[in-house]
């Protein structure tokens, strides 16, 4: 079942072209990572598809509902405020710098949301958060403050945080790129055990065996454009494009 549906897809800042025409589609129970180098227009495809970012052009749908649309006058057009809210619950996103409040508890930090937006007693939202926590390996940090955590704790936190609202896909934006290498490990089990459990994934990541082993397909990206897509094993073992081939003999060679 297609759940996200993104067309011609055009973002731009100051004039400048990020993303170019981008198309693709995801299904329920699919993990799609996309791969390319630093500024080829990853994470703001993310920040597009969460409304983080407006668009100029092109159209998404989330969970048969159109979030936005353009015209065929050119104008973009966004859904009412309802309809925008829903899109929203819809996708989850897991940010690469935690953004965890400091003043709140671990476990605050996780029951804030699901109390304001899904109208949760403190009691459920208390239970849903240390179900998730016990998941994360951390129902021993429940009281303790972002600060007294390590950075792959602090990590699984965000992913508790996402995971509490129930979202339909979850959305990662390099969520290792700030986690020393020692650290990166525990973030990328939680997410292979997410895939296991047939959660519906979008990951941003430079990490290029992790991507060769979670996922159903790959996106490569450039300048703003999808280059190349396929299996992991289309992709990194027999790749078409010469750009996606010189982007993962570099790797290789690292």
């Amino acid at each position: 079942m297609e759940i996200i549906s993104v067309a011609n897809l055009k973002k731009e800042f100051d004039g400048l072209g990020v993303l170019k025409g981008i198309s693709f589609t995801l299904n329920k129970g699919e993990v799609l990572s996309i791969i390319g180098p630093s500024g080829s227009g990853k994470s703001t495809l993310l920040r597009c598809l969460t409304q983080l970012e407006p668009i100029d052009g092109g159209t998404i749908e989330v969970c048969s509902k159109t979030m936005v649309r353009t015209t065929e006058e050119g104008k973009v057009s966004y859904a009412n405020k309802e309809t925008l809210k829903e899109v929203r619950l819809n996708l989850g996103l897991v940010f690469q710098s935690f953004n965890l409040f400091p003043h709140m508890s671990v476990l605050r930090n996780i029951t804030e949301a699901q109390m304001h937006v899904l109208g949760r007693s403190k009691e459920e939202a208390n239970q849903v958060g240390r179900s998730l926590l016990a998941k994360m390996g951390l129902e021993e940090k429940e009281k303790a403050y972002p600060c007294q955590l390590s950075g792959g704790q602090q990590q699984r936190v965000s992913i508790a945080r996402a995971l509490a609202l129930n979202p339909d896909v979850l959305c990662f934006d390099e969520p290792t790129s700030a986690l020393d290498p020692e650290l990166t490990g525990e973030i990328l089990k939680v997410i292979k055990d997410l895939a296991k459990e047939k959660m519906t994934m979008i990951v941003v990541t430079h990490e290029m065996s992790f991507a060769r082993d979670i996922s159903d397909r790959v996106i490569f990206m450039d300048d703003g454009l999808i280059v190349e897509e396929g299996t992991p094993q289309q992709l990194f073992n027999d790749p078409t494009n010469p750009r996606t081939k010189r982007f993962l003999n570099r790797y290789e060679q690292n």
